[in-house]
């Protein structure tokens, strides 16, 4: 039997769920994250190596304030259900690039002292602090 559309509001409902299937599957990334700072490794799963973690989940970096000695890597889990990244606001200290939902990556703390605050490039309202000590 040929595939055919369906008439008058249901193929606007049939067009309209597509259009939000494709909108939920392609998120609200806008390619975030990009160049300069410490270089970044994306993993397939939510493993943390040795080093500290921050978690993504809810729009929040969690901790949103975090402690480390110079160089220390921090393994970035993002357990949301969009991509962010974790970069540096001011100097390109550091940089994930972009992680997707249920990945993660790597970045090492800067060698200098002092407090780098953060962001995600694709959400800027989600806001945290390194300090390096």
């Amino acid at each position: 039997m040929p595939f055919s559309f369906p008439p008058g509001r249901a193929r606007i409902a049939a067009a309209t769920a597509c259009a939000l299937v494709l909108t939920t599957l392609l998120g609200c990334s806008n390619g975030g994250g990009g160049g300069g700072g410490e270089t970044a490794s994306t993993t397939t799963g939510p493993s943390a190596g040795s080093g500290t973690r921050v978690t993504i989940s809810d729009f929040k970096f969690q901790p949103a304030s975090l402690t480390v000695s110079p160089g220390t890597t921090i393994t970035v889990v993002n357990d949301d259900t969009t991509t962010h990244t974790l970069t540096a606001t001011k100097g390109g200290a550091f940089d994930t690039g972009d992680i997707d939902p249920g990945k993660s990556a790597t970045s090492r703390a800067p060698s200098k002292p002092g407090d780098f605050l953060y962001d995600c490039t694709i959400h800027p309202f989600m806001k945290g602090t390194l300090t390096v000590e």
